[in-house]
């Protein structure tokens, strides 16, 4: 994954150490280097950037940098801080780091350290973060087996890697497109190469209802796992099935604050999606969740890499990068993993 360049707020009220810090951290360690004049324009500019670190000087006008240091810890407290100033002083230093400073620099500015510092506190800041992360509890509904890796298999992987919780609901086991056996075999090693579960259910393929017993098998996984993030098919798709999957879902889903429909191989023109999640570093581990339906990869031609990729390919048209998995949002009250922080970081 191409990570994004390290972001830095610099907050000074002397303009010529401000553009003195600017300068190193651009060009010694590539950073985006954002500046604020004092503690109280550097509270919205912390809202506005997000930084990874913050650069703050003690003494300013207004909010001083130890006040500034305390309103970050109260309302961002993963932001890692550097305070410096240019009073060498065993005072200073004991309230800076009794106020949680991360480092603490003297003017003038060793550049070196200061470098090294940020780049330090860059990688704890980001691992910070990830750490108070919430974790997305995640259901992927399909009709059959390979339904939901074929349509999001690169966002579940970007889940997994994000240490979501992961479930699989699979509504049928296929038997119209291959053994029944060797399908729920490919479904368990699927969910065991994510980290999954796997809920795989017995509904009589090409006759799934859109109505109650199928709404009942869905309400009961989403009351046991309590999912904040649902995809599933499409409504505009030509197999019986995924329509009535869909027709099911969107009512057994009706209280979760995330639902998106993912695109299949028979899905019609109608299917318009309006969240593109780039899957650039996940495109191999999907291909890797396919290859292991041995049983249809040989005789499904939307199932060879090369389709796969292909399809990820136009769809990049959308959403950047090299691959992207669409989606059609019915709702979003929850972030996308894939959406959000793949974008974020590969753009």
């Amino acid at each position: 994954m191409l990570e994004e360049a390290p972001r830095v707020l610099v907050v000074d009220d002397d303009p010529d150490v401000a553009l003195l810090v600017k300068t190193v951290l651009e060009r010694r360690a590539g950073c985006v280097v954002d500046l604020a004049e004092d503690g109280r324009s550097a509270v919205e500019r912390v809202a506005q950037v997000q930084p990874d670190v913050v650069i703050t000087d003690i003494e300013m006008p207004g909010l001083s940098g130890l006040e500034l240091l305390e309103e970050l810890r109260r309302t961002i407290p993963t932001v890692p801080v550097i305070v410096m100033t240019a009073h060498v002083s065993v005072e200073y230093a004991v309230s800076a780091l009794r106020a949680q400073a991360d480092e603490f620099l003297t003017k003038p500015l060793d550049n070196a350290r200061l470098v090294e510092s940020v780049t330090r506190l860059v990688e704890e800041g980001r691992r910070r973060r990830e750490e108070s992360r919430p974790r997305e509890v995640v259901l992927a509904i399909g009709a059959h087996p390979d339904d939901v890796e074929i349509g999001v298999g690169g966002l579940l992987a970007a889940h997994a890697q994000a240490q979501d919780s992961i479930t699989i609901l699979t509504l049928s086991r296929g038997a119209r497109g291959g053994d029944a056996d060797s399908r729920q075999d490919e479904s368990l090693a699927v969910a065991e190469m994510l980290g999954a579960r796997l809920f795989l259910k017995d509904l009589v393929d090409t006759e799934i209802s859109g109505g109650g017993s199928t709404v009942r098998l869905i309400e009961e996984v989403v009351q046991e796992i309590q999912p904040t993030i649902v995809y599933t098919h499409s409504s505009h798709d030509r197999h019986q099935d995924h329509r009535a999957v869909h027709e099911a879902t969107i009512v057994a889903t009706r209280r979760v604050g995330t639902v998106a429909c993912y695109q299949s191989p028979s899905s019609t023109i109608d299917f318009r999606p309006t969240r593109f999640v780039r899957i650039d570093q996940y495109l191999d581990e999907k291909l890797r969740l396919l290859e292991l339906f041995h049983s249809q990869t040989s005789s499904r031609e939307y199932l060879t890499p090369e389709f796969v990729t292909a399809t990820a390919r136009y769809w990049s048209r959308f959403g950047g990068g090299t691959a992207v998995e669409p989606l059609e949002v019915v709702r979003e009250t929850a972030e996308f993993i894939g959406a959000h922080e793949l974008s974020r970081r590969e753009s």
